[in-house]
């Protein structure tokens, strides 16, 4: 099974050849405050780029129901990916697609298995400990346990020299990436895109074969 592979913080059709070149899963398209930031319409024209199978994923911090509305106004995506505490702005029909994104920190098992328990989620995304999109690493130890209950995506310092080591202590669902596969911030690398999904592929692969 071929690991889910998200490139996220896309802003330009470079960008996006590379990370589509490269087989990624899904792309994120940025609208908390980012050097990555995009808005609705530079979203909307790029997604339309996306064939069948790759996953548009609109990336938030808190937004409350007036900033959601005013992305989903113009761009539809396949998922919203945000933090718990926003969950009540998410209008009903959107609620089966949420990503809910979480911290690491020591009580971070409690608190994901507590709002699967609460809510149906495709899968849980788990970033270092404070705001995401600063390259800040997990405790692979709670990510792998995690990972053994919850279809998981880590997220947080990956890189194309470091994530296969990733995959391998935590086994998660997928990966997320975007400062790690970036030349300067905001300014992906079709290079590193490409290297990182190789390493990621080669060492899920190795991992099925346990």
């Amino acid at each position: 099974m071929r690991p889910w592979i998200k490139i996220c913080g896309l802003t330009d059709r470079r960008g996006l050849e590379a990370a589509l070149d490269a087989g990624a899963s899904a792309i994120g398209f940025v609208f908390a405050a980012s050097p990555r930031r995009i808005d609705p319409a530079g979203a909307a024209r790029l997604a339309r780029e996306l064939p069948a199978g790759v996953q548009a994923i609109a990336v938030f911090h808190r937004p409350d129901a007036r900033a959601l509305a005013a992305v989903l106004d113009a761009f539809v995506p396949d998922a919203l990916q945000l933090e718990p505490e926003s969950l009540d702005a998410v209008p009903e029909a959107w609620r089966g697609r949420v990503i809910p994104v979480f911290h690491d920190h020591d009580g971070v098992c409690d608190e994901v298995r507590a709002f699967v328990a609460r809510h149906d989620v495709r899968h849980v995304h788990l970033e270092g400990p404070g705001r995401g999109g600063r390259g800040v690493p997990v405790d692979r130890g709670r990510a792998s346990r995690l990972a053994a209950e919850v279809p998981l995506v880590l997220a947080g310092g990956l890189t194309p020299d470091n994530v296969a080591a990733a995959i391998r202590a935590v086994r998660p669902f997928g990966v997320d990436v975007s400062s790690g596969v970036e030349s300067a911030p905001g300014v992906k690398d079709p290079q590193r895109i490409r290297a990182f999904c190789e390493a990621a592929r080669a060492a899920a692969a190795e991992e099925m074969k346990r």
